[in-house]
């Protein structure tokens, strides 16, 4: 597979994993005595595993256009991007009161003791970091063996040498068509 379309399939990847995180349960509270149980969807909690995911497939589309340098800069921020989705993963995990104040119920003045659990989103954060990672690695580490996109647009030189190219300017001048 091309390293290319293995930067473009990891990161949708990425892409998928950390915008399903952002639907799952992050964290869920129990307030207890009967009270029903209150789930937290990952961007009630952080909406930082969806803003790197976007940001980082801008930054993949924006290597299609750019040169060798720009290309190894833009994978070393994919790369950040997916350090900083692990980080946000590992460390996110609100308390009673983080949560108390976006669900009032869950304030410690009407529960004695709200307990905590954590769901799955954050598993799904992780391993979207995770792919993240692996796409700037192989973005940094192959970009100098990516096609370029403007090579298609670029004038034969031979053509120019030859005349070629003077030729149909003269044919156009002369109302004549030249790529007929």
């Amino acid at each position: 597979m091309r390293s290319q379309r293995l930067v473009d399939l990891l990161t949708l990847v990425a892409l998928a994993l950390l915008a399903s995180s952002a639907y799952l349960t992050w964290s869920s509270a129990d307030p207890g005595s009967g009270r029903p149980a209150v789930d937290f969807n990952g961007y009630t909690v952080t909406k930082a595993p969806v803003t790197l995911a976007l940001a980082s497939v801008v930054a993949v589309v924006v290597t299609k256009l750019a040169g060798t340098a720009l290309r190894r800069v833009l994978g070393a921020l994919v790369l950040l991007m997916g350090v900083a989705a692990i980080g946000v993963a590992l460390q996110v995990r609100p308390d009673a009161t983080e949560l108390s104040r976006i669900r009032p119920e869950l304030s410690q003045a009407v529960t004695d003791r709200v307990v905590l659990s954590t769901g799955v989103a954050p598993w799904f954060a992780l391993a979207g970091g995770l792919a993240l990672v692996a796409a700037g690695l192989v973005a940094v580490l192959t970009a100098q063996r990516w096609r370029r996109a403007t090579a298609r647009y670029e004038r034969d030189p031979a053509a120019t040498a030859s005349g070629r190219g003077a030729d149909q300017w003269k044919a156009i001048d002369a109302g004549e068509d030249p790529t007929l």
